[in-house]
């Protein structure tokens, strides 16, 4: 994905599927090093920063935090094993399959709470009630 020229912010964004507003964000918080700037002051970005951009971006789609994001960029530049990336990996999963059994009981609870609902113009609700505590 190398790219020989430098990107505006707005090819930036296009070419990672970034928004600008979240480019910028990340240059704030360390994430994305700061680029070069023009005699007129724009921001010049490069192939490796868009590498980077797309990185963050995956990892984001995939669950993890910014945070994680920044361990696992540490450990691409790094002299870390493949051992030490999957041992993240696997922590991040076993939090995905955690959320994955909550969702799956508040679904239950909440269809069990929807099926003893009546609908209609009645002024009791047990979804309310639910909700209410009771």
């Amino acid at each position: 994905m190398r790219v020989g020229r430098e990107l505006t912010i707005g090819t930036l964004s296009r070419r990672s599927g970034v928004n600008i507003e979240t480019i910028r964000y990340y240059e704030r918080i360390g994430l994305l090093p700061a680029p070069p700037r023009s005699q007129g002051g724009h921001r010049l970005y490069s192939g490796e920063h868009l590498e980077r951009l797309v990185f963050i971006r995956r990892g984001r789609e995939l669950g993890f935090t910014l945070d994680e994001i920044r361990d696992l960029l540490g450990l691409m530049v790094g002299k870390h094993t493949c051992g030490e990336v999957q041992t993240m990996a696997l922590a991040h999963l076993d939090d995905i399959r955690a959320k994955i059994a909550d969702l799956r009981r508040m679904e239950r609870m909440l269809a069990a709470t929807i099926a003893r609902c009546q609908g209609g113009g009645r002024s009791e609700c047990p979804i309310l009630d639910a909700l209410a505590g009771g």
